[in-house]
Parts: structure tokens; C-alpha cells; sequence
């Protein structure tokens, strides 16, 4: 696991946008995982950045999501699919088909899962998949509890999550409970990972999760078990690491042909 610490969200956005279009880069018809939330917000707007003014394509490029709703018509503003077009998808030149989330209004949800699950390694699997994590260490929507191998599926929100989710419900009590989420197991089999995590609400999670024990309590912590994890930090997620200087010091003395910066 590589830790990066930035001065602020923003700087840490705009690295993890270069990382993501060395990806396309490389690999014009990569497959990308994404997520949704506010953390990853400037990162979109970086790409969609790149790709007005450097010409980024994304024509070849297939998407699936993390999670969505249980229940919520995609055209609900608080759906992941309406966010994901708001500030994504819409602005790039991905084709027709070329993007998946996770179906909440399927009448067979257990058959939908599974149909994801299939549709991800049909793709070629996940070449890397952006993540982030909650003040409880979930990652995705697995909640602390969830199995280590877990695969996607519906999972029960906690109140804790559901109250870091209401802001587009206008009411906590309007907050969908349910939704479904790819597992632990799925996101392990990504190529690569690269998670975002700001503010000091995020900083115990991130100290548990990359200097504590790997263990289902905090979810997070399966990715200590990954080839090629890396954490963009701002100072405030950072304040909880115990080897900071350390990670830092990795960082500044990385060789140039690692650096994406």
C-alpha cells in the first residue's frame, strides 16, 4: 500500500486524475471502477478537464460503479446514476452501453447481482477501481461486519451512513436503507486501487486501515492485502498515521520513472 499525503483535496484530486489517465493512456480500452460521494468530485472535474482542453478520450474506455440504491429510480437526484451523469459521464465521449451501476430497481435483486458480477469479468475485469472510505472504515457500501470475500450484493446501511448520505435527500428519514454493493472479494480482484480520503473525519478510519490490523471491523484494511493500493490524503486524513514522515519520505524520493508528477 502506497500512501500519498497532498496539502489539500484538491491537489490530491488532481493527482488522482493523472494517475487515472495514465491508465487510458496506456490502455485506450481500460476498464475503470468508480465511486460516488463528494471525495472523488474533483478528481471528475479534472478529467472531464483533460478531456475538453488536452483531448483525454474515454470513447473505448467501460465503467462500473460501486453501489447504488436499493429502490431509487435512477432519475432520483440522490441516485448514484444521476450523479455519476451530472458531474461525469455526460461530459465525456464514453460510448452508448459503456457504463454499469449496480441495478436498485431489479425485481430479482440476488439475479442482478449476480449478472454484475459477470458483466465485470466479461469486461476483462477491473483494470483500476477508485475508491473511497467512511469514518467506520467501510469501503463501497460494505459496512463494518462485512465478509472479507464478500461479492456484490445487498447490504443494510448503519445510521451512521445513512446520516453521511442525506444531504441530497433533504431528510434523514427519506435516505434509502438498502443498496447494493459490490463485495470486498470484487474490489480485491481490481488490478489496482486508488483511494481518496479528506477531513479529519476520515483520519482514525485511514490510521486503522493502513496501520492496523486487517480485519472485518474496518473493512478497509483488505486492501493492506493488495498488489497495488494506492491512498491520496489531505493533511487532516493524515494527522492519525503513526509513520506520516515515513510515507512522506517514500514519496519525495520516489525514481522518476514512478512519478506521475
Amino acid at each position: 500500500m502506497e500512501l500519498i499525503v497532498k496539502p489539500d483535496r484538491v491537489k490530491a484530486g488532481l493527482l488522482g486524475a493523472k494517475i487515472i489517465a495514465q491508465v487510458v493512456r496506456e490502455r485506450a480500452d481500460a476498464v475503470l471502477g468508480l465511486a460516488t460521494g463528494s471525495t472523488p468530485l474533483s478528481l471528475y472535474a479534472e478529467l472531464v478537464r483533460m478531456h475538453c482542453e488536452e483531448g483525454l478520450s474515454f470513447k473505448n474506455v467501460v465503467t462500473f460503479n460501486l453501489d447504488e440504491y436499493v429502490g431509487l429510480d435512477p432519475s432520483h437526484p440522490g441516485s448514484f446514476h444521476a450523479v455519476m451523469e451530472k458531474h461525469l459521464f455526460q461530459h465525456l465521449d464514453l460510448r452508448p452501453g459503456a457504463t454499469h451501476l449496480p441495478d436498485g430497481c431489479a425485481a430479482d435483486i440476488p439475479g442482478s447481482c449476480e449478472a454484475y458480477e459477470r458483466s465485470i469479468k466479461a469486461a476483462g475485469g477491473i483494470d483500476l477501481q477508485l475508491l473511497g472510505i467512511g469514518g467506520d472504515g467501510h469501503l463501497a457500501f460494505n459496512e463494518p461486519g462485512s465478509s472479507l470475500s464478500s461479492r456484490t450484493r445487498i447490504k443494510t446501511l448503519t445510521g451512521e451512513t445513512l446520516r453521511a448520505n442525506s444531504a441530497p435527500f433533504g431528510d434523514l428519514d427519506k435516505v434509502p436503507k438498502h443498496v447494493i454493493t459490490m463485495g470486498l472479494g470484487t474490489i480485491m480482484e481490481a488490478r489496482s486501487c486508488l483511494l481518496l480520503a479528506f477531513g479529519t473525519d476520515k483520519a482514525e478510519a485511514i490510521h486503522e486501515m493502513a496501520e492496523g490490523a486487517v480485519s472485518a471491523s474496518c473493512p478497509g484494511s483488505i486492501l493492506q492485502f493488495h498488489q497495488k493500493a494506492i491512498v491520496l490524503l489531505d493533511e487532516e486524513a493524515a494527522s492519525r498515521l503513526q509513520r506520516k514522515q515515513y510515507y512522506l519520505d517514500v514519496y519525495a524520493g520516489k525514481p522518476e520513472w514512478q512519478c506521475w508528477e
